[in-house]
């Protein structure tokens, strides 16, 4: 489904109950709404209503010029809120969409029923430049993100995966390459432009925090320490997943989120 604004269209989807208590995902760099295929029966079982919202310039969401801002991202999501008519969710981001969630979380907390924050971090690293440089230089020269699919994909999942799952990875992996080169510019600029970390104490929303302990870009000690700075945060981990534990380990991941939610419904 498309969300027209002016200038531009925001893809989403909305699947499960309409009575259900509405839990929005937001996705990682290069990624869609369909890194959470996973979650989308488990939920709508349990009740629930699944909301993915693509970013912009991923999936079937407009490419607008870069840079965007986190805040920026954010608000989107509450345009699809109110576009649906819906007061309040629940929110579960991995990566930049844990970095969505947290400005969620710090700009509209009335909106906010939880937070579950995956694989994130609160603040840009201190190697943005050199990280995302190059990344945006070889995707900005192919007119494509083909040219950094394969390197992308080697640090979301494991090779046991790839391995066990090769049609899923393939899937990925294309949702990768097909990713618009101005829509990962704009969200990898916004990585690189943004610090939580001191406003996140402020935040009164319930908070989860979760990695996979092998993502080598959210560690378990960093990711431990994240949920410290909530003043209602909670940690937990998924054992040998990379950076997209949701795929890797679907069962132990809708089991966590599930107990999340029904503690907080």
């Amino acid at each position: 489904m498309l969300l027209p604004l002016p200038g531009r269209n925001i893809c989403y989807d909305i699947i499960g109950p309409e009575s259900g208590q509405v839990v929005a995902f937001s996705h990682s760099l290069a990624a869609d709404l369909g890194m959470w295929t996973e979650q989308v029966p488990a939920l709508a079982a349990a009740g629930y209503r699944a909301l993915r919202i693509d970013l912009r310039g991923h999936g079937g969401s407009t490419a607008l010029p870069a840079p965007y801002t986190i805040d920026q991202l954010a608000d989107d999501v509450i345009a699809v809120l109110d576009a649906l008519g819906v007061r309040s969710s629940h929110f579960v981001g991995l990566s930049i969409g844990g970095m969505i969630g947290q400005s969620l979380g710090l700009r509209h907390a009335n909106r906010m029923q939880s937070l579950m924050l995956c694989d994130t971090q609160t603040q840009s690293p201190a190697d943005a430049a050199t990280r995302w440089g190059p990344r945006i230089e070889a995707a900005n020269k192919a007119r494509s993100l083909e040219p950094i699919a394969d390197e992308t994909i080697g640090r979301w999942l494991t090779q046991d995966y790839k391995k066990n799952h090769p049609g899923r990875w393939q899937q990925i992996r294309d949702t990768i390459a097909g990713c618009t080169p101005l829509g990962y510019e704009g969200c990898a600029r916004a990585i690189a432009n943004f610090n939580f970390t001191a406003r996140l104490g402020t935040v009164k929303t319930p908070t989860l925090v979760v990695c996979g302990t092998e993502d080598p870009s959210a560690s378990p000690t960093a990711s431990r320490h994240i949920a410290s700075l909530f003043p209602h945060g909670n940690y937990d981990e998924f054992p040998g997943a990379r950076h997209l534990p949701n795929v890797e380990q679907p069962e132990a991941f809708n089991r966590v989120l599930l107990n999340w939610l029904g503690a907080r419904s």
